[in-house]
């Protein structure tokens, strides 16, 4: 019984340990247009005063006063709202088709056969659309309240927030 206990211990510590597999926080994805037009691309480390610090292979500090737009690249959740959007609309097609035309077919769900394929393809095809990849923040012409805005936002997604 003895042995039972410990090899619980010692595999309770191994795999209940959030510790052990915690994963280290990564920056946005962002692509920075310059106003000369040129693209530098990479992982936002932080936002400082009047700069930011991407990661591209080597540490680049780009100033503010350079930057005519930021472009962060998000993960695609294409397949989590399509999935979403199936579910919702194969619940909703059957109801209607059950409702519109009760005892069609097979049974009393005939008209939840007919609608439940229809609904599922359109509440994929919406949910699919909702999901959005990339976000553009201007800054060429905005007033120095909208960048501040700008990089707020920008300071929640690298990797080290709180830069003093």
């Amino acid at each position: 019984m003895k042995k039972f206990t410990a090899l619980f211990l010692v595999f309770s510590l191994l795999i209940l340990s959030t510790n052990l597999y915690a994963k280290e926080r990564r920056g946005a994805i962002l692509i920075i247009t310059k106003k000369n037009g040129q693209q530098i691309g990479g992982e936002l480390i932080t936002v400082k005063k009047n700069s930011l610090l991407l990661f591209t292979g080597v540490d680049v500090t780009i100033d503010i006063k350079e930057i005519k737009a930021v472009t962060i690249e998000k993960k695609s959740k294409w397949l989590l709202r399509a999935g979403i959007g199936l579910l919702i609309g194969g619940i909703v097609g059957a109801v209607i088709g059950i409702e519109i035309e009760p005892g069609v077919g097979i049974g009393d769900f005939g008209g939840g056969i007919i609608g439940l394929p229809i609904g599922m393809a359109v509440g994929a095809l919406f949910g699919g659309a909702t999901a959005r990849k990339v976000k553009t923040m201007k800054f060429e012409g905005k007033s120095q309240r909208w960048i501040e805005f700008y990089l707020e936002k920008l300071r929640k997604k690298a990797r080290i927030r709180d830069y003093k």
